[in-house]
């Protein structure tokens, strides 16, 4: 897997992301062009429209994240616009194809474990970087994600880490906080409750669920393009969460678009109830195991791609944050094709 090295302003972290990755960003392009115009039956120019709506307001909101993106496209030889739209892939059809995946938090007194399976098309699997990032007066970054996205899921130097759960509610709103640079915002945090806050003062512009923690705490934090609602710990001190909502949002309407992911939220939480010694101290390989499930095969915990479903799971991370380490597992959990150690 790619691993890109970036620091220095927001422009030169941005245009060493794009000149490192120059080959997996245009792959990146060409994926969600062909795939907006297959779901959502959007040319290409139709989805740098949608993008259009969505650049004016981060440059003036959020310029650091602008110039990033900007040195990004100059970096890869495309168009502003074309990476834009990929970090507003989630808003661009109000979800409408978002990926799948399973995500955990355990703060246990040993170790405090945030791990997930991501699911999603298997063409994407090649398109998947590692970026570590250093910036002046922020905390380090290590996150995996696609090809010129700026935000995903990983850890920072603060013992800060974020996974992603797609969730699906129609329903856009240009003037807040597209998805994964609200992931990008929560990494640049000092703990889970400042990006928490952070993200609830700006808004999000559309549906998701993100799952925060640091060393002392964990929040899965569900919305909407108009409600917030918290995920608190259990009496485990776990957060497990899938691709639908497990609280109220006034006004908005989950689609459960995954049938089968309460049944994964059911399973991971009583799979882990299972592990562990008598003083509920869990081992790194028994955390890990939990994510190679195949209960309820192939729509799994571990998914397998259904006939015409076109996704899988392409890697499984998992994170302790207090020794600030993480370790990928690209391709099934269960057919390992590719191990990364990230550490801070």
């Amino acid at each position: 897997m790619l691993v890109v090295e970036c620091r220095g302003t927001p422009y030169e972290i941005g245009h060493q992301h794009g000149s490192a990755a120059k080959l997996e960003v245009g792959r990146c392009i060409d994926f969600y062009g062909a795939l907006f115009q297959k779901n959502c039956k959007q040319t290409w120019t139709q989805v740098l429209e949608t993008a259009s709506s969505f650049e004016q307001h981060i440059r003036v909101t959020w310029p650091a994240y602008h110039e990033e993106m900007r040195g990004v496209a100059d970096g890869a030889g495309v168009e502003l616009l074309d990476i834009v739209a990929l970090n507003v892939r989630t808003e661009v059809a109000f979800g409408q194809f978002s990926d799948g995946c399973t995500s955990l938090a355990w703060h246990t007194e040993k170790r405090v474990f945030l791990g997930q399976n991501w699911d999603w098309m298997d063409e994407q699997k090649n398109n998947l970087i590692i970026t570590k990032i250093t910036q002046s007066g922020k905390p380090a970054i290590q996150q995996i994600t696609e090809a010129g996205i700026i935000g995903k899921i990983g850890f920072n130097s603060s013992g800060v880490g974020t996974l992603l759960n797609a969730i699906k509610v129609k329903g856009v709103d240009p003037s807040r906080m597209p998805v994964h640079l609200g992931l990008r915002m929560a990494l640049e945090s000092n703990s889970a409750m400042e990006a928490v806050q952070k993200l609830e003062s700006y808004g999000m512009a559309s549906s998701a669920h993100i799952l925060i923690a640091d060393t002392t705490t964990a929040v899965g934090l569900e919305f909407t393009k108009s409600t917030f609602a918290r995920c608190l710990p259990d009496s485990l001190r776990r957060v497990v969460h899938a691709n639908h909502f497990l609280l109220e949002h006034p006004g908005e309407v989950d689609t459960v678009w995954l049938e089968d992911s309460p049944v994964r939220v059911k399973t991971m939480t009583e799979n882990s109830s299972k592990v562990g010694d008598g003083q509920r101290q869990p081992t790194w390989e028994e955390v890990g195991r939990l994510f190679e499930d195949e209960q309820n095969y192939p729509t799994a915990i571990c998914r397998a791609e259904e006939a015409g479903s076109g996704t899988r799971t392409l890697f499984n991370i998992l994170t302790d944050l207090k020794t600030r380490t993480a370790v990928i597992r690209k391709g099934l959990p269960t057919k390992v094709e590719e191990t990364v150690t990230m550490s801070l």
